[in-house]
């Protein structure tokens, strides 16, 4: 039996930002509380948000200060904000870290706990405030997905934090909101999405659904992603990899992401690394590392990206993935640790704390091959140049 958590209200396609008062009707809310950053305040589009909702039968408010990797410190703050009003749902507006910072708060608006007594292996299924997520990237899938990242900076952990809990009511899916996106972040966060649905195709908890999902994804991210970068205003291309980032958090979230995501989020607390970027960094060595779990598996993932033809052998497709993983790196500018500036020495030393961070949140499990902590530690020196 496979048990499936989906958001129940979708809007999904160009101008599907129009339909948040009537999905916001649909579902019996009328007083939402909007969490975003600057960037979406400044850019106007949390205007025109103000502006759909206005004149209407909602009462809202906005927190403008959700911060890349959101921390408990931005959850607290946002979470007294909303307590000043009288909120029935909490909205996510922008990338992933508003969407994330918006999950934990709609739960704490109902629970009394924090975000370290949620972090995994706990679930919390008992619902907070329902959470609508609109997406303003295509990559990290919070849109469709029942977990949320907070970052503990007294210990510089990012505590993975899952359960129905975290699962959005809404989700609406508009490609027309990444089209300003810069190259840079277009490229991290799609490649981002792409380790997703790889990740959930690899998982040792991948389900025949999840595996449709996964193919679907990878297919349509690999295939437009190039174009998204060179051609920001291609909207062919947007809503492929929009699409598609949406697939891939619907397979992950039923699926689970494996030993890149463990290992990704280390790097991201500690360094300060873009989750996304530091996805990019570690998917060639590590789906290397990993090929011989499942190279079933990873074969299937080269035909769907038509990497390779179905005639090809599972080795030769599996190989043939990792170089064209390493290649496109190389096309969309992803650069190593090293060339991005980090700290040798440091990264050094906290090579150890890493690994066991890595390894407590789950993730690694998932993976076709289980690594040791001694493990990673080689693969993090292996990925560092």
């Amino acid at each position: 039996m496979t048990a499936l958590s989906l958001p129940p209200f979708v809007r999904l396609g160009g101008g599907a930002l129009d339909e948040l008062p009537a999905a916001l009707r649909q579902a019996g809310l009328r007083a939402p509380f909007i969490i975003t950053d600057r960037f979406m305040a400044a850019s106007g589009v949390l205007e025109r948000v103000h502006a759909l909702l206005s004149g209407e039968e909602f009462e809202m408010r906005a927190f403008t200060d959700t911060v890349p990797d959101p921390t408990v410190a931005c959850v607290e703050a946002a979470l007294a904000m909303l307590r000043e009003g009288a909120h029935d749902c909490v909205i996510g507006l922008g990338g992933g870290s508003p969407i994330d910072t918006a999950k934990m708060v709609a739960v704490l608006a109902v629970h009394d706990t924090t975000p370290a007594r949620l972090k995994a292996p706990f679930v919390q299924d008992a619902p907070g405030l329902p959470i609508i997520a609109i997406p303003t990237t295509a990559g990290t899938g919070s849109e469709a997905t029942r977990v949320t990242v907070i970052t503990d900076e007294a210990t510089d952990e990012k505590m993975l934090c899952m359960g129905a809990a975290y699962q959005p009511r809404i989700a609406i899916v508009d490609y027309e909101l990444t089209l300003s996106m810069p190259p840079r972040l277009t490229a991290d966060t799609g490649i981002d999405a792409l380790t997703h649905a790889l990740e959930a195709y690899v998982s040792r908890k991948a389900s025949p659904f999840t595996d449709a999902l996964a193919l679907t994804a990878m297919k349509r991210i690999w295939t437009h992603l190039p174009a998204c970068c060179v051609e920001p205003g291609n909207r062919e291309a947007r809503a492929a990899v929009m699409e598609g980032a949406f697939e891939a958090g619907m397979a992950f979230s039923n699926a689970s992401v494996a030993l890149v995501h463990g290992m990704s989020r280390p790097i991201g607390a500690h360094f300060h690394v873009a989750h996304g970027l530091s996805n990019a960094m570690l998917l060639p060595e590590i789906t290397a590392w990993s090929l011989s779990g499942a190279p079933g598996r990873y074969a299937g993932c080269a035909r769907a990206m038509g990497i390779v033809g179905g005639e090809a052998s599972d080795a030769v497709a599996g190989e043939a993935l990792v170089g064209a993983l390493r290649a496109r790196n190389a096309e969309l500018g992803v650069p190593s640790p090293q060339s991005f500036g980090l700290d040798a020495a440091r990264w050094d030393n906290l090579l150890p704390l890493m690994a066991d961070q890595a390894l407590a949140s789950g993730s690694p499990a998932n993976n076709p091959r289980v690594p040791t902590a001694t493990e990673i530690v080689d693969l993090y020196r292996r990925v560092w140049a």
